[in-house]
């Protein structure tokens, strides 16, 4: 084990400076340095304890996590409750992690040594990162505990986990061993559970199992066949099936296999589209029954069958024009989410392959599209989840009184490094001093931003952006106008939709995935306004944004 392989070098160390000139010892030096000198070169901060608890190693990153500890090396011989009370009283713990107070979170962090499962255990440290220790047994009685900063990768979690909970549809993501990963709570009702915490970790069958036992679906008194029929579509690579709880809901569960060797699945509310196939089956039969009972007249036979077909082609076109959106939906995101993904792996891995060949400003260049590409990323989700968030209804507005003046110079100070970039002016056209807003001043300092940034990235260099705020009886008007390409009147209501972009003449602006125009328009419709756009081909682009006024100004 690598606690074992450092106590060798370690060892090696201290007898090759005992024997001085002799070949071999200086050959286990050098060994030992070189391996030690490897071991502070990580990524990841190890230290290592005897069976006492004491700390006989540790590496140069355990001091980069714990800034405020004295270095590694002064450390040694102190218990593993000594160095967690110095944690605490160099403030690098969470005072969320100290609620309890200080002797339950040493007794917490304690209990992971001597614990048997070796689950990791996440620590937030007072700046707002989440360090992971991991704990492994040596074989002289002591321990190797790995330390690692995940705070990102806890930040995505959570978004993911945000934006499963939203959608309508039931997620479940499964781990290479067929264990729940994460869920979201309609996935979890659905199976019989209050929470998704309590569904985490159990393995897929079991889950099955327990959810048949507690009669959440359907199986027509045939359990085991059910089940096998459910455990085959999941473990296809590609597998989809309909199943039917037992209050009578229809569910379409498409299982699809990842690329870790794990698996996603996803439940879609089929009920009432299998109604109405049912419906439609049911007069079906009715109708071949009165065939068969009545005969009836040429005109009436025609009659109902036209019926039955309008109807049938009604069901298909509302099942295209669904398969289509989702399709869209789908592709769309997929590209717009690799992009800076694509981005961020590719300069990292190339930074990480071979760090030493570049320079510090090459790196420095590179770390900058790291996070170019990150702000894309993140910037697509928070609108994708705001979007949501107002078609679910579960968008709050804190409304107060908002100074129309105040927020065009905060867009100056926002823009003014891209405007002047790309050789775009942006000016104030009007705005008197008491123009004053009544909305949600984030929700309003959005919906603005978007409009200047269109503005920005569409206008070419040499033109204008205008920006203009005045009162009409109980709204506030603000206008943000431009004299670039325009768009065709025609193609209005089509930007205007998620996911939809026409092109305004503009190389540069290679970002965005068509979401801004329908966030501010959602948004402003959420506060009792509307989003009008003007616009024709050469004629320049103009957006104008109606809130309602404070009562003071109305």
């Amino acid at each position: 084990m690598l606690g074992d392989f450092l106590l060798k070098l370690a060892h090696a160390q201290n007898v090759a400076c005992e024997i001085v000139g002799k070949t071999v010892g200086e050959t286990g030096a050098d060994l030992a340095a070189t391996v030690l000198a490897a071991l502070d070169g990580l990524r990841t901060a190890i230290t290592l304890y005897d069976s006492s608890e004491r700390l006989i190693y540790a590496n140069q990153h355990f001091n980069y996590l714990f800034r405020s500890l004295p270095h590694h090396d002064a450390l040694l011989g102190l218990s593993y409750d000594e160095l967690i009370r110095l944690e605490i009283a160099g403030h690098e713990v969470s005072e969320c992690e100290l609620a309890a107070g200080d002797d339950l979170f040493i007794a917490r962090r304690r209990k992971q040594l001597h614990a048997a499962d070796y689950k990791p255990l996440d620590v937030r440290t007072a700046d707002g990162r989440v360090v992971e220790i991991k704990v492994r047994s040596a074989a002289n009685g002591g321990w190797i505990l790995l330390w690692t900063d995940v705070t990102q990768a806890r930040q995505m979690t959570m978004r993911l986990e945000d934006t499963i909970e939203l959608s309508a549809d039931a997620f479940a993501f499964w781990d290479k061993s067929d264990r729940l990963l994460l869920c979201n709570t309609e996935f979890a009702e659905l199976h019989g559970s209050g929470s998704p915490d309590e569904l985490a970790g159990k393995n897929f069958t079991d889950l099955l199992r327990q959810a048949v036992a507690r009669d959440r679906f359907a199986t027509d008194g045939h359990s085991q066949s059910w089940m096998d029929q459910r455990i085959d579509a999941h473990q296809a690579p590609a597998g989809a099936l309909t199943v039917t709880t037992s209050n009578g809901e229809a569910f379409l569960v498409r299982e699809r296999a990842t690329r870790g060797g794990g698996s996603v699945s996803v439940f879609t509310d089929v009920t009432d589209r299998q109604r109405a196939e049912n419906a439609l089956n049911e007069q079906t039969r009715a109708l071949k029954q009165t065939k068969r009972q009545l005969v009836l007249s040429r005109g009436e036979q025609r009659k109902q069958q036209s019926y039955l077909a309008d109807l049938a082609r009604r069901l298909d076109a509302a099942e295209s024009e669904a398969d289509t959106t989702k399709t869209t939906l789908l592709r769309t995101m997929s590209h717009e989410l690799k992009t800076p993904l694509n981005a961020i792996l590719g300069f990292a891995d190339l930074l990480r392959s071979a760090p030493d060949r570049f320079k510090p400003e090459q790196i420095a260049e590179y770390t900058g599209f790291i996070h170019l590409a990150g702000g894309n990323l993140l910037r697509l989700i928070n609108q994708i989840l705001d979007l949501t968030k107002l078609a679910a209804k579960r968008y709050p507005l804190r409304r107060a009184d908002v100074d129309v003046r105040a927020v065009f110079n905060a867009m100056f100070d926002a823009y003014a490094h891209r405007a002047e970039t790309r050789n775009v002016a942006v000016t104030l056209e009007h705005c008197e001093d008491d123009i004053v807003a009544h909305a949600d001043e984030n929700a309003l300092i959005a919906m603005v931003g978007h409009l200047v940034e269109n503005a920005v990235n569409f206008t070419q260099p040499g033109g204008e952006v205008r920006l203009s705020a005045w009162r009409d009886e109980d709204f506030v008007q603000i206008r943000v106008g431009d004299n670039g390409p325009g768009v065709a009147r025609a193609d209005i209501p089509r930007i205007l939709e998620p996911f939809e972009q026409i092109n305004r003449g503009s190389l540069e602006h290679a970002s965005g995935a068509g979401l801004g125009l329908p966030l501010v328009k959602a948004l402003a419709e959420l506060h009792g306004g509307s989003l009008a756009i003007e616009s024709e081909l050469g004629e320049g682009f103009t957006a104008t944004l109606e809130i309602p006024a404070a009562s003071g100004n109305r």
